[in-house]
């Protein structure tokens, strides 16, 4: 749409990237079951070649989450982890990334165990610690890699404050949005080079597909970066793009839904005589509060708490609520609990993740859009459950 500047967050949720199909009328984006396209003549064609390079549904897709973002760019990819792994792929051998120390346990395993081989070096530091980023810095570091809120201890990094000291030491930021979603944060209105999403999560919303997107606005930078989709083929299929743009159709009446019940979770737990901690930057005691109401809409839908007990017992809990599914992922319309120091963050070690705060007896959820009064209630069952 050529006025997608102009309109509002749902109605380009809703439209952007989207237009009734020519030849039938259809309102919703055909899924073009295809591997390649006729050609006129060689090397004539009407702007498509072969389905890795370019094809219709994902372009709709890339641009409606384009719009999203606020990005002139989008690319979208197989997995959120392809898409995380082509923006380290325009790195070279001997390059430097320094990184918030509280991240997906994915994310760490693939700068560690994959990348590290080929020469690059990553340093781990407390991201809502600016000095302490600073510090990281060196000559060769050419990224910034931050996730805010974290994943899990939902820290809060001033985006801003951090984008220019990436800028002023010459590297990139690049800014996992994937808990906030563009429906509450825009990393890149604050600064940011590249936004990185697992589209898995809050923009697919259903549990029902698994993708990843990069957004960006530097034209040469999106070259290099559509280079990497179209050479190494890590790219989703026509009907993951086509769940995906349904999925973004409710993304902000959703987004409001998780951020109301979440705050009314996590204001339950805070009172619980069984709860230590309740990590949620909704929370006013929460350290990153003021700087998440400057750079967010909402607080978003994950809560991380620590029982009081010891590790068997924050299991127990875990694998006692019945609304609550125990099992990997987030951002979808369900609620889903989970163990980070045996699930989503099991490959971190655990000396690194205790050194993030992110202790034995963690648990992490992802609120759904269920009634809040039977999530707290569910909560409250499988926490006396567990004593």
């Amino acid at each position: 749409m050529s006025d997608d500047k102009e309109l509002g967050f749902a109605t380009k949720a809703i439209h952007a990237g989207q237009r009734p199909d020519p030849a039938t009328g259809a309102v919703m984006t055909p899924v073009y079951f295809t591997s390649t396209y006729v050609q006129q003549a060689p090397g004539v064609h009407k702007g498509y070649d072969y389905a890795r390079t370019v094809h219709p549904t994902r372009s709709a897709l890339e641009a409606n989450l384009a719009a999203l973002e606020g990005a002139r760019r989008g690319l979208c990819f197989s997995s959120g982890m392809a898409a995380i792994a082509t923006v380290v792929q325009t790195l070279r051998s001997g390059d430097h990334v320094v990184c918030c120390e509280d991240l997906y346990g994915g994310t760490y395993r693939l700068f560690t165990q994959v990348f590290q081989r080929f020469g690059l070096s990553f340093s781990f530091v407390d991201a809502a610690d600016l000095s302490a980023v600073e510090k990281a810095f060196s000559a060769q570091t050419k990224l910034l890699w931050i996730e805010t809120p974290s994943n899990p201890m939902l820290r809060i990094t001033d985006l801003r404050g951090a984008c220019q000291l990436a800028h002023r030491h010459g590297a990139l930021a690049a800014v996992d949005n994937t808990f906030a979603s563009p429906a509450l944060q825009r990393p890149l209105a604050l600064g940011a080079d590249l936004v990185v999403h697992s589209t898995t999560k809050y923009l697919g919303g259903h549990s029902d597909v698994v993708g990843g997107c990069v957004l960006a606005n530097d034209e040469g930078l999106y070259e290099r970066l559509k280079f990497l989709q179209n050479a190494v083929g890590a790219v989703p299929g026509p009907m993951d793009c086509f769940l995906l743009l349904r999925g973004t159709k409710t993304l902000p009446v959703r987004m409001e839904r998780h951020c109301q019940n979440a705050l009314a979770v996590a204001k339950h737990l805070l009172a619980h005589p069984e709860v230590e901690r309740v990590h949620y930057p909704g929370l006013a005691h929460h350290p990153g509060h003021e700087t998440a109401k400057a750079q967010m809409s909402g607080f978003g839908g994950m809560i991380s708490f620590e029982l009081k007990g010891d590790l068997s017992r924050a299991k127990r809990m875990a694998s006692g609520t019945k609304l609550f599914c125990l099992a990997e992922s987030l951002g979808g319309v369900e609620s889903l609990i989970g163990h980070p120091a045996t699930m989503t963050h099991g490959s971190i070690p655990r000396e690194q993740r205790l050194k993030s705060g992110l202790v034995d007896g963690l648990i992490r959820l992802s609120v759904g859009l269920e009634d809040a009064a039977d999530l707290v209630a569910d909560l409250d069952a499988a926490i006396a459950a567990s004593l």
